[in-house]
């Protein structure tokens, strides 16, 4: 633009000098019809100048306009090229958190599986103790049944089960009733048992209701039910903050009744009440590891808000800090 306006003065300087110069240099009375031709012609040179001029202005305001399209175009495909990235960053980061939540799910079943396999063998082992238990009381009847057979000598039940059930106790040698009978006779009923504890709990009636729940421990331990009533044991300790007895009760829930509906509510109480202690760390562990194993419960996400609170930033299925 400097060079252009520079030539543009240049030019109309040496055209504004021939004009003034060449009369100067010639006597009015010699004007002749020559000068004038070459004043018209200066005159020519000046329009020309100026439409040149303008010429090259108006194609400057062009290539200027050109110039301002250019870099808006170049500006919208920057913001464009940045949407999608952060569009593609988004959808990276979506699909890695499904791939954490995948991988934690299988882990999970894996987990699951493996105590599944564990209780089954428990269970076996349990019903072959029952049959051979079932096979001597088998046995033992039969021995009495047979006409003749030897009575028991004094003190000793029959097949030599044990000593003898002592008087007025509602049991002799000679009753032909199962030692075993009396204790199953007292067995409370499951489901009224485990109900009553419940409502009692409920209720505030704590002592009570750990006394229903020990009942169904204790009688029923390999029933799936017996892992509820273990949950609501740790959580009659955990009303009443006595929570390293929350704790131990929680970890039975964990250990031996891990595929119980209850175990992610164990595993949560039992972060709460680690951190209760002030046992921070263990009680963020405990919080990631309810994460992994059950991702998808309502327990996991009240933990991924405690831990949001606790200032540990949750990515994924995994928390970090």
């Amino acid at each position: 633009m400097q060079r252009r306006r520079t030539s543009r003065n240049h030019l109309l300087a040496a055209a504004a000098s021939i004009f003034l110069l060449v009369p100067a240099a010639v006597p009015a009375h010699a004007v002749s019809k020559e000068i004038v031709q070459l004043q018209t012609q200066v005159q020519q040179l000046l329009d020309m100048v100026q439409r040149l001029q303008s010429t090259m202005d108006s194609r400057f305001s062009v290539m200027q306009n050109l110039a301002q399209q250019t870099a808006d175009e170049a500006s919208k495909m920057t913001a464009a090229v940045n949407t999608l990235q952060q569009k593609l960053n988004a959808q990276n980061d979506a699909v890695n958190g499904k791939v954490d939540t995948v991988s934690g799910q299988v882990q999970s079943l894996n987990d699951s599986v493996d105590e599944l396999k564990a209780r089954i063998a428990k269970l076996d082992k349990s019903v072959q103790d029952l049959q051979a238990q079932l096979q001597a009381m088998q046995q033992a009847q039969q021995a009495q049944a047979q006409p003749g057979a030897t009575q028991p000598a004094a003190g000793t039940s029959p097949a030599g089960l044990g000593p003898a059930a002592a008087p007025g106790t509602g049991s002799s040698p000679d009753s032909g009733s199962v030692p075993m009978a009396p204790a199953a006779a007292q067995q409370p009923p499951l489901q009224e048992t485990l109900q009553s504890g419940v409502r009692d709990f409920n209720a505030g009636k704590y002592k009570v209701a750990q006394s229903e729940f020990k009942d169904v421990v204790h009688y029923y331990p390999l029933d799936d039910l017996a892992g509820t009533a273990q949950f609501y044991l740790g959580e009659i300790a955990y009303q009443q903050k006595d929570y390293s007895t929350a704790i131990n009760e929680y970890n039975a829930v964990l250990e031996g009744f891990s595929g119980n509906a209850k175990a992610p509510a164990a595993q949560l109480h039992k972060a709460y009440s680690l951190l209760a202690e002030d046992k921070h760390q263990a009680g963020i562990d405990e919080l990631r590891e309810l994460i992994r194993r059950h991702p998808q419960t309502p327990e996991a996400r009240a933990a991924r808000s405690k831990l949001s609170t606790m200032g540990v930033r949750v990515t994924g299925s995994q928390p970090t800090r």
